[in-house]
């Protein structure tokens, strides 16, 4: 049965928004994602090796946000770079995450908008969804912004460009998503977000970061989507 704040999170939703990594498929399953971010390190040490140093640790997506530290030169080698290891990771992922179909299908069919609203570049999800026939269950994919880390989650950017490209308020939108950075951007955009807890301790730092709802299972938002028709 659906948590009354998962139920509250989508009775008026409009538009359904899905963070790539995790609520759909894991991404890095098959090409470590530390073996990535080493590999961004060794990018930056042609550059600048004392940031190089500083990154050395960091998950990758940290390391791209301070790469334009070192100049541009050094940021579009990095953000290149870590598409080249997206592309290639996608296609070794394997199947989506448990329940994540029938979450896009139930958004769908129960007449609401579904987008992809992620902080990987919208090549690799759209590569993703092809292999798996995914593409006609979503109407708009953000990834993003190439060489703009700034535009990168936490910021509300990539919901609102979302919002406005499905017509839909961000007030009636639900990113679905299971980091802190997607429910503060989701907050920024005056969105509602729904956090999914898929490693332990998550629901906690989920749900204090304000997190509407917090699901344990993508088939837990497949049947309240179910359950709820638009209106």
């Amino acid at each position: 049965m659906a948590s009354k704040g998962l139920i509250e999170a989508i009775t008026t939703t409009q538009g359904v928004f899905f963070d790539f990594d995790g609520p759909v498929c894991e991404v890095f399953a098959g090409i470590p994602a530390s073996e990535v971010a080493a590999s961004l390190v060794d990018v930056m040490r042609e550059f600048n090796p004392t940031l190089s140093e500083e990154m050395e640790g960091m998950d990758f997506m940290d390391a791209l946000r301070i790469s334009p530290r070192a100049g541009s030169d050094a940021l579009s080698a990095v953000e290149d770079r870590l598409l080249e290891a997206e592309m290639a990771a996608v296609k070794v992922a394997g199947e989506p995450t448990p329940g994540a179909v029938a979450s896009l299908e139930a958004a769908k069919a129960s007449g609401r908008s579904v987008a992809i609203v992620s902080n990987n570049s919208a090549e690799c999800v759209r590569d993703f969804l092809a292999r798996h026939d995914l593409i006609p269950l979503v109407q708009e994919i953000v990834g993003r912004s190439a060489y703009k880390p700034h535009r990168m989650k936490p910021s509300p950017y990539s919901l609102l460009v979302a919002a406005a490209r499905l017509g839909v308020s961000p007030e009636r939108c639900t990113l679905v998503g299971d980091s802190v950075s997607d429910v503060e951007a989701a907050i920024a955009a005056a969105a509602k977000s729904i956090g999914y807890a898929n490693r332990a301790g998550k629901n906690q730092s989920l749900a204090k970061a304000g997190a509407n709802a917090v699901i344990e299972s993508m088939d837990a938002l497949a049947d309240a989507l179910s359950e709820r028709p638009v209106r």
